[in-house]
C-alpha cells in the first residue's frame, strides 16, 4: 500500500469510529539467541505512526471476505474474536486473519500459506499473487495474540487484532516493497529482547510483552487473550 501523506490540516477527531484491522507477527524461533520477529519502519510521510517500527498489517478489504483458504482458524481464536462485540459480523475472524495475511504480502513480499493444494481457481482483487504462486492461506497455522483499540483523539483509529505465525508458514516470497515511496522504508528481523530498543508505538511495545507471555505458554488454546483499550482517559487491559 502506498503511503498517505499527512495533510497540514489533519487534526485528531474524538468521534472517529475504529475500523476493523489485523496485524501479523511472523515469529522465527530457529537457531540460538532467542526468537526473532519481522518488523518494518513506517514511512515518515504517513499520518499514522510516522517513522515507527511496527508489524505488517492493515484494515479489512472487500476481497478478504471471499478468498479461499486451506484450513480454518482454530476454534478458540474464532470464539475470542467474537467476544466483546454486540453484533459480530459473519466470518469476522476469517476476514481478519486474511487481511493480516494479505497486508503482510503487500508490505513485505512474504506469502503465508501452503502450496500443497495448488492455486485456487479464482481469487478476489488483491490476492492475485497467491494465485500466481499457487499458495492458499492456511489459517490453522495462526495464533491469536491480542486485540487493541486505538485511543480517541488520534488521526486514525483501528480495532486491531494481532495474530502470530511461525516463519515456516512462509510458502514463498517476492521482492519486498520497501522504499521511500512505500509504506515501509525498511524491514528487519529483530530478536525479541532487542526489539524494545527500536522506536516503537506504545501498543507495539505492549504486544511484544504479551507475545513473551504467550510464547512461554506455547500458545495453549485455553490461555486468556488480552484486550487493550482506553476508558475515560485510562489505559485498560482486559481479556476476551
Amino acid at each position: 500500500m502506498a503511503p498517505q501523506a499527512a495533510p497540514d490540516s489533519a487534526r485528531p477527531a474524538a468521534s472517529l469510529r475504529p475500523r476493523d484491522a489485523a496485524t501479523m507477527i511472523i515469529l522465527d524461533r530457529r537457531g540460538r539467541g532467542g526468537p526473532k520477529v519481522l518488523m518494518g519502519r513506517r514511512s515518515p510521510r504517513l499520518a499514522f505512526m510516522p517513522g515507527k517500527f511496527v508489524f505488517p498489517g492493515g484494515r479489512i478489504e472487500l476481497g478478504d471476505r471471499a478468498m479461499p483458504v486451506a484450513n480454518a482458524l482454530p476454534d478458540y481464536a474464532e470464539a475470542a474474536l467474537a467476544r466483546r462485540l454486540s453484533r459480530p459480523p459473519h466470518h469476522l475472524g476469517r476476514a481478519l486473519a486474511l487481511a493480516a495475511i494479505r497486508e503482510t504480502y503487500e508490505e513485505t513480499g512474504l506469502l503465508l500459506g501452503t502450496a500443497e493444494y495448488g492455486p485456487p481457481e479464482t481469487v478476489p482483487a488483491g490476492w492475485e499473487a497467491f494465485h500466481r504462486h499457487g499458495v492458499l492461506p492456511d489459517l490453522e497455522a495462526l495464533h491469536l495474540v491480542a486485540r487493541a483499540i486505538t485511543p480517541p483523539k488520534r488521526v486514525r483509529r483501528f480495532d486491531t487484532r494481532f495474530f502470530t505465525v511461525d516463519r515456516s508458514a512462509v510458502a514463498t516470497e517476492e521482492p519486498a516493497r520497501v522504499g521511500e515511496d512505500c509504506e515501509f522504508t525498511e524491514l528487519a528481523w529483530v530478536r525479541l529482547e532487542k526489539a524494545r530498543d527500536l522506536d516503537l508505538p506504545f501498543i507495539t511495545r505492549t504486544i511484544l510483552d504479551e507475545l513473551d507471555i504467550q510464547i512461554a505458554a506455547d500458545f495453549a488454546p485455553h490461555r486468556p487473550i488480552p484486550f487493550h483499550f482506553e476508558r475515560y482517559g485510562r489505559r485498560e487491559r482486559d481479556f476476551l
